[in-house]
């Protein structure tokens, strides 16, 4: 060893430190890039979305309804066509897409990190189906809960509990037992959900199958009134525990030894992620295979660091829920629901998954 290497004190950097610590810095910055260059993908999105229908308005028409509402502008005019095609249907409904999106693809990111398999989703886990039938018992019996909501979130909570507890063995989660045990419970719920639509009538029949098939059919200001602070504050709380998260993704064991209790971490992760599933669900239905897709392909871009796949996976969700649901309006004459088109774009890629290896491509 040289007399150079011996001299260098304790606590500073050599040279390999010091270009180690140049490339992890590189790396979030890079990282930080992808993020911000998909925020922008969103809002290219929104701009593609609010400007399709099958009333064609330009990009100035569009521009003179935002602008004529600007509280210094006085005497303006505009076209109320317009007016109502841009503020009472397409900016709310893009508005909404965007939160669902977001709350979608971060609970499938919080459930595929808290239990530690990149093949769970709100959809697999029975989230989805569990606050289905909340939701349809609501409808039903409007009675029964304060709000659809409520039921939708209840619901949802217990098919997510009876999943997790039922495919616990000797104090672990097995990644197969976690599918098919959501497999079940999806079941379960589906069958509950067709026995309210069997003994129902046909209006509430209408409307429980109408909600179902999911999309932002309805989708109003009213909506994004209670969307935009349950998903967003809770999004926020999310990437606040993201290190936790990764911290977690690592093992029980690992996690304890850091001082971190993995139980009371994720009884706090599922619950949060329920809320928004629940919340998403009650507001436009059931959209499959966002909560699956997203955050893979997040962690295809970004890696398995959870500070920087929590706002990519919301990021690609709203683009990608944006874009369906531009198809869904626009591919045909009649709308097409939006989980039909998730639905024929997200099982290929689920077979796809299944296929590779899934450990690897979760990162752990």
């Amino acid at each position: 060893m040289s007399r150079a290497v011996q001299a260098l004190p304790v606590g500073i950097p050599g040279d390999g430190e010091m270009q180690g610590s140049a490339k992890l810095e590189f790396g979030e910055r890079r990282k930080a890039l992808l993020v911000v260059l998909l925020l922008v993908l969103v809002i290219a999105a929104a701009v593609v979305a609010t400007l399709s229908g099958t009333y064609d308005l330009s990009v100035l028409e569009v521009l003179e309804t935002f602008r004529v509402r600007l509280p210094w502008v006085a005497d303006a005019r505009v076209d109320r066509v317009h007016d109502t095609i841009v503020w009472q249907i397409r900016l709310p409904r893009v508005l909404v897409g965007v939160l669902v999106g977001f709350g979608l693809a971060t609970a499938g990111a919080v459930y595929q990190g808290t239990f530690r398999n990149p093949l769970v989703e709100p959809f697999i886990l029975g989230v989805s189906a569990g606050a289905s039938f909340g939701a349809s018992l609501a409808i039903l019996y409007p009675g029964l809960f304060l709000n659809l909501q409520v039921g939708a979130f209840g619901f949802g909570l217990v098919a997510v509990s009876i999943v997790y507890f039922s495919s616990r063995i000797h104090g672990q989660n097995s990644p197969v037992n976690l599918i098919l045990a959501g497999v079940i419970v999806s079941s379960l719920f589906q069958a509950l959900v067709s026995i309210l639509k069997y003994s129902s009538d046909d209006a509430a029949l209408r409307a429980i199958v109408f909600w179902i098939m999911g999309g932002l059919y309805f989708a109003g200001w009213n909506d994004i009134a209670y969307l935009f602070p349950v998903v967003v504050v809770t999004i926020a709380i999310i990437w606040v525990l993201g290190w936790r998260l990764n911290v977690l993704s690592m093992g029980d064991d690992e996690a304890r030894s850091l001082g971190i209790h993995p139980g009371r971490l994720r009884l706090v992760l599922i619950l949060l992620a329920t809320l928004m599933t629940g919340i998403v669900v009650a507001s436009v239905g059931v959209i499959a295979w966002v909560g699956l897709m997203m955050p893979h392909a997040a962690r295809m871009m970004l890696g398995p660091d959870h500070r920087f796949v929590i706002p990519g996976a919301a990021l690609l969700g709203a683009a990608y829920l944006l874009l369906c649901d531009t198809l869904a309006r626009t591919l045909i004459g009649t709308e097409i629901p939006l989980s039909i088109i998730t639905s024929i774009l997200g099982a290929p890629y689920l077979l796809y998954l299944l296929r590779s290896r899934g450990r690897a491509v979760f990162g752990g």
